[in-house]
Parts: structure tokens; sequence; C-alpha cells
């Protein structure tokens, strides 16, 4: 499927990258930092999610998530459909560098997504891990992504709101503030002279 866009408009592949390169920058995003991708390529297309997917879509935007993974570093999961369970799509030394547990079964568009099948596909050695605790996360249609991310979970506001017809939800996480009204969160406040025994 080739969604046609206005002639003024950037493509899907130029659409990704521009957004998740927004936010690569934002979050300062590296290597060691991962960022979770949840993609209806049906609501890309303009249809309702789950009726409509296409391998043609996920290709494009996975052009655009690459390249801007290439020019940064971190690495990358994919979300599955609730099909699946929303199982991520990782290269199998990821889920050995973090720990975490492996599920069993492989994306297809019918039972995991286009987007999650297509990643699954480019990879090396692709697994399914059951969760992470991602950096950042990128949400392309509405597909939930949040059970993925670490606490604390903030949203950021890209330039772009759309790829295709796609509403596109960003977030960034922080670790949690511990303390109470004494604590110092940055280094450039002095506490007070009071000390804790």
């Amino acid at each position: 499927m080739t969604i046609e866009l206005d002639s003024e408009q950037p493509g899907l592949q130029q659409q990704t990258a521009s957004i998740l390169r927004e936010l690569a920058i934002a979050g300062k995003l590296g290597s060691g930092h991962v960022v979770v991708i949840g993609t209806s390529t049906s609501e890309v297309a303009g249809q309702r999610i789950g009726t409509s997917g296409a391998v043609e879509v996920a290709e494009q935007l996975l052009a655009g998530i690459r390249e801007v993974q290439t020019e940064f570093g971190f690495d990358t999961v994919f979300q599955c459909c609730e099909h699946l369970n929303r199982a991520l799509v990782m290269e199998r030394a990821l889920l050995h560098r973090l720990g975490l547990t492996e599920v069993g079964a492989v994306p297809v568009p019918k039972a995991g997504g286009s987007m999650a099948s297509t990643a699954y596909r480019s990879l090396s050695d692709p697994c399914l891990a059951e969760h992470i605790q991602a950096h950042a996360g990128l949400d392309i249609g509405e597909t939930m992504i949040g059970m993925h991310l670490r606490h604390v979970a903030v949203p950021f506001r890209t330039s772009l709101r759309y790829i295709g017809e796609a509403r596109v939800t960003a977030a960034l996480t922080r670790p949690k503030l511990i303390g109470g009204e004494r604590a110092v969160y940055r280094m450039e406040e002095e506490p007070n002279a009071t000390f804790c025994d």
C-alpha cells in the first residue's frame, strides 16, 4: 500500500525520521538507551487500527527509524499488537544484555502487526521479549506503548504531530524524584546546613 501524500508534505520516511530525531535530541538518547516504537500502519493509511495493515508502509517507517537510530546509536524495540500481548521485537543480543524474558512467537501482519513483522525480518537475530522498561517511546497511531516505558514517563510534544494520517505521541522518561521538602535535585542547588542522622 502506497500512501498518497500532499506534494508539499515530506514522505513517511522523512516524517518518521524528523519526529524521532527531535525526540532523540530532546532526550539526549544514545548508546545504552532503548526506544520503544509502537505503530499502526492502518492508522498511518487513514484506516481504523487493526484493519488495514501494510508491510509497504512499515518499510517506509522503518527506514526513517533506522536512519535516526544509526545517527544516535540507541537501540529500538518494536511493540507487537495485542494478539501477541504487546510483546517486543528486538535483537537477541539486547534481550541478553538487559536480562529480559523471552517469549515464543514469530510476528506476522495479522498477529503481531505489519511493523513488528517487518522489523523482525530486518534483524540479524530477532526474538520477542515479554516486557521492557524503555527510556523513551514513539507511538504512531495510538498503540498504547506506556506499559513498556520506565517510570516516570513525560510527554514530549514534537513539531510534527502526524505520520501519514496517524497521530503521534512521544514520551521521554525521568528518574523518580525521592526525598521530601529538604531534597535537592540539581547539583547547583546547595542544601541547607541542617544534617540528617
